[in-house]
């Protein structure tokens, strides 16, 4: 998993509620386990037309909106089932970081599992980082975990909070297989320990 440190880019505005997984992705493309390939279909129903042609009144449609690597949004992002594949469609376009008041709660784990770091602030303050998103290239926001702040377009550090484990995990790139793989040495040791004791039991590890 790529390490989350700093992340500066440009923040695209969603200004809506609610914004559910089937949204995110919609159900017709979850036949795939591979985490590449879904960026195309983010926000599938939102980004086209019935014809198939791309939405020109949606924001990833809008320059410089298309090489976001942030997105704000309101209260309840991620609500829904709990498809991992929101969070692959929202890496696989470039998206590393969410800003929202709050967000489905089983969205936010699999994010941190996933590498894309979902920040919880309050309304009014995603509320202004809308409007500064709004102006275009010249709103870059900074998202720094290291000191758990968003740097607003002028400077202003948001402070916001994360849980230390989920933090120590994204810093240094870790998801639940790299985590276990940290004390290979020590699980190698207690496999080898337990085949000297019981010679006649199978490898516990192959």
């Amino acid at each position: 998993m790529e390490k989350f440190t700093t992340l500066t880019g440009i923040a695209a505005p969603l200004p809506a509620a609610n914004i559910d997984t089937d949204k995110i992705i919609p159900a017709r493309f979850l036949k795939t386990i591979k985490r590449t390939g879904l960026g195309v279909h983010l926000f599938d129903a939102l980004r086209y037309l019935p014809d198939g042609r791309e939405n020109p009144d949606f924001v990833l449609n809008k320059e410089p909106y298309r090489q976001a690597r942030i997105l704000i949004a309101y209260e309840n992002f991620g609500c829904g089932s709990s498809r991992e594949h929101a969070p692959w469609a929202l890496l696989d376009f470039g998206i590393r970081a969410v800003i929202a008041p709050s967000f489905g709660d089983i969205f936010y784990n699999n994010c941190l599992k996933n590498g894309l770091l979902p920040v919880r602030l309050p309304k009014p303050r995603c509320e202004q980082l809308i409007t500064d998103a709004q102006l275009g290239a010249n709103a870059r926001l900074t998202v720094d975990l290291e000191r758990q702040v968003v740097i607003s377009a002028n400077g202003e550090a948001i402070p916001f909070e994360i849980d230390p484990f989920h933090k120590h995990m994204l810093l240094n790139g870790l998801d639940d297989i790299g985590l276990t793989l940290q004390h290979a040495d020590k699980i190698a040791r207690y496999e080898q320990m337990k085949q000297a004791e019981k010679p006649w039991l199978p490898p516990l590890h192959t």
